[in-house]
This record gives structure tokens, sequence and C-alpha cells, in this order.
């Protein structure tokens, strides 16, 4: 199974990257230059999150518009920070471990499963259908 670069991963290549040319080329100033666009890029990535949690907050619990609109747009892999952008709420969670559940208006319900903050499964429900309709699982649960 090919290993996936992560994010966090990602950032952090690029950050030891950003130090080592910075030093490379400039000496002890271009680690300053270096460090200070880190901490400017850190900042960024903070605000986002916070923006992405007060407007979740502002919504009603467990809250969203449109099932059909949040299943289109979920995918395996997301991770939780994602979901919370795409529902615009936070979940309810459920009795079973990593279970996050949110409904529309109509009584449709989603309920998504997270493992490591990763999108591993989800299951709609609808509103005259008593059980959930599960959709197949990919190599992300396997991991867990």
């Amino acid at each position: 199974m090919a290993n996936k670069l992560t994010g966090q991963t990602f950032n952090m290549v690029l950050a030891g990257s950003a130090l080592l040319i910075g030093w490379f080329f400039y000496g002890w100033q271009g680690v300053v230059v270096s460090v200070t666009i880190i901490a400017f890029w850190m900042v960024l990535q903070f605000n986002q999150a916070t923006r992405v949690l007060r407007q979740a907050a502002s919504q009603p619990k467990g809250q969203i518009d449109s099932i059909v609109r949040v299943q289109s747009r979920l995918a395996h892999g997301m991770t939780m920070a994602e979901v919370l952008r795409i529902t615009g709420s936070l979940g309810v969670p459920t009795e079973r471990r990593d279970e996050w559940l949110w409904r529309d208006a109509a009584g449709h319900e989603i309920a998504v499963t997270l493992r490591r903050n990763v999108v591993v499964r989800w299951a709609v429900a609808r509103a005259d259908e008593s059980r959930f309709v599960e959709y197949p699982d990919e190599s992300y649960d396997k991991a867990a």
C-alpha cells in the first residue's frame, strides 16, 4: 500500500526546506526570514481553523441544510475540518466511537465515521426508511 503524503508531513518538509535554503543562500539572515515566513504561515492556518470552528459553532448542533449536498461532497480521506466546512455545523456524537450524526429539515440523517481524524465511511438514513444505507469502505478503514 502506497504511503500517502499527509498535509502535516508536507508542511514539515516545506518548513525544513525553507530553513535549509535560507541558510544555504543567505546564512543566518535567511534563517530569520524563513522562520518569519513559517510563523506567518502558522498564523494563517490557525486563523483558517478558527474561522471554520466559529462558523460551525454559530449553527444549531447537528443541523444541516441538505443531506444530498453533504453526501455528494463527502469523500474518503477527508479530515474533520473539511467535513465541518461542508456541513457548516458541529455533528452530534453517537453511541458508536468516532461517529458523528447530522440531520436536515426533512428528517434525513447522515452518520460519518472517522478514524484517526479521517473519514472512513458514512451512512445515510432517509426519513421514510428506518435503516442506514452503507457506503463501501476503502483502505483507510483497514489501517484503523
